[in-house]
């Protein structure tokens, strides 16, 4: 499985962002996939994740900021990030679990929240 990992960058606080996942495989072939951000010297966190069947959960840090959805068509799985702050400076990681309990993750990709 390979997730490609894409949509990072630099934004003004306020502002807004997307990030995109690919998957190489059907995105109803796994159990969930979600995004995570490790800040410096921090742990990764879960912000958001969506099961195959459509249910989502947000971290409360997220919730009504951060929206994930998917393409179906695409096998992709996408974070819109709006209200952005500076403390959501992060690098996000895409990470997609089998239902067998296996996970894998994405490259990471940088997002910079700045004026």
């Amino acid at each position: 499985v390979q997730l490609q990992a894409s949509g990072g960058g630099l934004v003004q606080p306020g502002g807004s962002l997307r990030l995109s996942c690919a998957a190489s495989i059907s995105v109803f072939s796994y159990n969930y996939m979600g995004w995570y951000r490790q800040a410096p010297g921090q742990e990764r966190d879960l912000d958001a994740r969506m099961t195959s069947g459509g249910t989502t959960n947000y971290a409360d840090s997220v919730k009504g900021r951060f929206t994930i959805s998917r393409d179906n068509a695409k096998n992709t799985v996408y974070l819109q990030m709006n209200s952005l702050k500076p403390e959501d400076t992060a690098v996000y990681y895409c990470r997609l679990t089998t239902y067998y309990g296996v996970g894998y993750w994405g490259k990471g990709t940088q997002v910079t929240v700045s004026s």
